[in-house]
């Protein structure tokens, strides 16, 4: 009797008592992460190299990757090999 007992005020402990331990710990923690700026996103720093400034709604693009050499195409490939398959339904 003395189990059956013990489990289910285990039982209702992590069920109810649990959650709200948690969610309290998390506040605090989240609050407390708040404050010292931890979940701050760090600023983008703009390079300005001082030539021209930017009129809203334009784009500046500052590189452009060089083009890839097409691939050379291997000779007498016919497509591939051909397997066969049953669907099943």
């Amino acid at each position: 009797m003395k189990f059956w007992l013990i489990s289910i005020l285990l039982f209702f402990a992590a069920r109810y008592l649990l959650p709200i331990i948690v969610r309290l710990a998390l506040s605090s923690f989240v609050r407390k992460q708040m404050r010292n700026g931890g979940f701050a996103v760090p600023p983008q720093g703009q390079a300005n190299n001082g030539s021209a400034t930017s009129r809203p709604g334009e784009v500046r693009v500052d590189f452009v990757p060089p083009k890839a050499a097409q691939p050379s195409k291997q000779h007498g490939f016919t497509g591939g090999e051909y397997v066969d398959f049953e669907e099943v339904k």
